[in-house]
């Protein structure tokens, strides 16, 4: 069922898209498309933008409520959970380790009075 939805409102937004993009602001959408005798004939000068308004309404009404509907008919199998619910759940707590600083200078063997961290022998003048 919930296959079912996702792919209804897959479909009901690809045909909003498309009525959307077919209409015009200033009303040359699809009436001025033609701009012959035709098209004022079948849809009439103003009804075509009547039916793109009605459509619109009407799709997007339909996609709200599906997308609405949807969250109740997820069942287990397909909610994914949060990742920090699931942890918690788990007793798994996880530190973040943070890198160490660039600008700290490498730690010294205090009883031998050597460098222990490995690094370049620029600074050492002995």
């Amino acid at each position: 069922m919930f296959t079912f939805l996702i792919v209804l409102i897959s479909i009901i937004a690809v045909l909003m898209t498309l009525v959307v993009l077919l209409q015009s602001g200033k009303g040359g959408g699809l009436a001025g498309i033609a701009s012959g005798a035709a098209t004022t004939q079948i849809l009439g000068s103003r009804q075509a933008p009547d039916f793109l308004e009605k459509a619109t309404w009407t799709l997007a009404t339909a996609f709200i409520v599906l997308c609405v509907l949807s969250n109740f008919v997820i069942g287990p199998e397909n909610s994914g959970g949060s990742v920090i619910q699931q942890n918690a759940q788990s007793g798994q707590v996880q530190t973040p380790t943070l890198p160490a600083p660039a600008n700290t200078a490498p730690a010294t063997d205090a009883a031998a009075g050597t460098e222990t961290g490995g690094g370049s022998e620029e600074g050492s003048d002995q």
